[in-house]
């Protein structure tokens, strides 16, 4: 696997120099906002794919541990601009402190039965409880609802794209960090694709009031994706009909994701999650995508090819 991922990196590599080149090009013959986004969305890609590749060559501890802290700094952004107060502090504190740990222990020590219901039916009983042992009622049910779907969103759902790592695949045993990395190729072409075609033929605003700049047209191109999903099943333990079908799903799920979290934005009267990475907002920014298309992609992979 390692000379797969060798020859994959490359082709990053080679495509981010490509992509460096026409930025600085552009930036100099013809300065706008476009391009200036363009550009500081590929110092991000740069980033990314740095982070990526010792993620891969560290090994699976060290990939489970970068989502965790991803979980974390995604949990921290969404709670950050969402109103709490005081009595569900403690609640928080066990999100932060036990839930995350907790699930990525559980990728970790491939505990697969429990990684799947420890949030959506432990963590739903938990905290409310801590919630109303403080004793106010006031706005009971949003505020334990919030929390709860933080969690659910930051930890559980981007907890799906390690959690490939523990997939039993016959006959794909030792390669499924290539699944991983064939999400995330899939949902950072897709992005692409859909800024560019957004910003060149997009007309049609799929919901303007909560994200002007995502179009019918640049869904169309994010599906796009999807064919070179369909390129990459040599990697996968897909057919390539199948792996156009994956990439398809995972380009769905994350357009929607993005269109959801976009919609908890603007109720909130924010315009990005953070400022962690230039160009792109916050972590969650970048995981907003992730979050809808990983759990899709594992459980497709996980009941269609796994033991």
């Amino acid at each position: 696997m390692a000379d797969t991922m060798t020859i994959l990196f490359g082709g990053i590599v080679a495509i981010l120099l490509v992509a460096s080149a026409v930025g600085f090009v552009l930036a100099r013959r013809s300065p706008s906002e476009t391009v200036a986004n363009l550009n500081a969305r590929i110092k991000a890609w740069w980033v990314m794919i740095a982070v990526f590749a010792v993620a891969f060559f560290a090994g699976k501890e060290v990939t489970i541990a970068l989502f965790a802290l991803t979980s974390f700094y995604c949990l921290r952004e969404f709670l950050s601009i969402t109103p709490t107060r005081a009595e569900d502090h403690r609640a928080v504190a066990v999100a932060f402190y036990i839930f995350i740990p907790l699930q990525y222990w559980l990728i970790w020590d491939e505990w697969q039965s429990l990684f799947s219901i420890l949030i959506p039916v432990w963590a739903f009983l938990v905290l409310p409880v801590l919630a109303v042992l403080k004793g106010e009622t006031e706005d009971f049910m949003a505020r334990t609802a919030r929390i709860q779907w933080a969690l659910m969103l930051t930890v559980f759902c981007i907890s799906h794209a390690p959690a490939l790592l523990i997939l039993d695949i016959p006959g794909f045993e030792g390669r499924n960090f290539l699944l991983l990395f064939f999400l995330i190729a899939v949902v950072q072409l897709s992005d692409v694709l859909q800024y560019v075609c957004g910003k060149l033929w997009g007309r049609h605003k799929v919901a303007p009031r909560v994200s002007p700049a995502k179009t019918w047209e640049g869904l169309g191109g994010g599906v796009l994706a999807a064919m070179a999903g369909a390129g990459l099943w040599w990697i996968t333990p897909f057919s390539p009909w199948q792996a156009a079908l994956m990439a398809f799903a995972i380009v769905l799920a994350g357009f929607f994701g993005g269109l959801v979290l976009s919609a908890v934005k603007r109720s909130l009267g924010a315009k990005d999650w953070g400022t962690m990475i230039e160009g792109h907002g916050g972590a969650l920014d970048r995981m907003d995508s992730v979050s809808f298309a990983a759990p899709v992609f594992f459980h497709l992979t996980n009941y269609f090819f796994a033991l």
